[in-house]
């Protein structure tokens, strides 16, 4: 039997996706224009796909309490990498853009109260960092 889902109220989703509203509006101030949130596929999500320039950027945003003992850009793991990469692969095959510059970039949030910290890590890893956890497809 599948456990419930958490309800969208729970505190953990509420304060994930304020962690997404001031990570998007860090890069907005930036001059990124957002082109999807919450890319899902069968094997991975993508918080935000943006332009930057003539650059599509794949942002994985994380964010947590202050009082968290790991710093929020921990998590992204080299599973999570790996499941990044095939999620922009995927983007990228639906939308036929294999031909544009891409990059990945995290963006940590940390909570203080009702403060957010949103801080920006261009390159925060190369696709080759997420490669190494599944198949990878790339149209040849």
């Amino acid at each position: 039997m599948t456990p419930p889902s958490p309800s969208p109220t729970a505190p953990h989703l509420r304060l994930g996706r304020a962690g997404e509203a001031a990570a998007e509006t860090l890069l907005a101030g930036k001059g990124f224009t957002v082109l999807a949130r919450n890319y899902r596929t069968r094997s991975g999500e993508v918080d935000l796909v943006c332009q930057d320039g003539g650059t599509l950027v794949f942002v994985e945003v994380k964010t947590r309490g202050a009082g968290s003992l790991a710093r929020p850009d921990q998590a992204v793991t080299a599973a999570k990498r790996g499941r990044l990469v095939r999620a922009a692969a995927a983007f990228l095959s639906e939308r036929d853009l294999w031909d544009r510059p891409c990059r990945f970039d995290v963006v940590t949030v940390v909570a203080s109260g009702k403060a957010l910290t949103a801080t920006h890590l261009p390159d925060a890893f190369v696709l080759e960092d997420g490669m190494g956890t599944g198949n990878f497809y790339q149209p040849g």
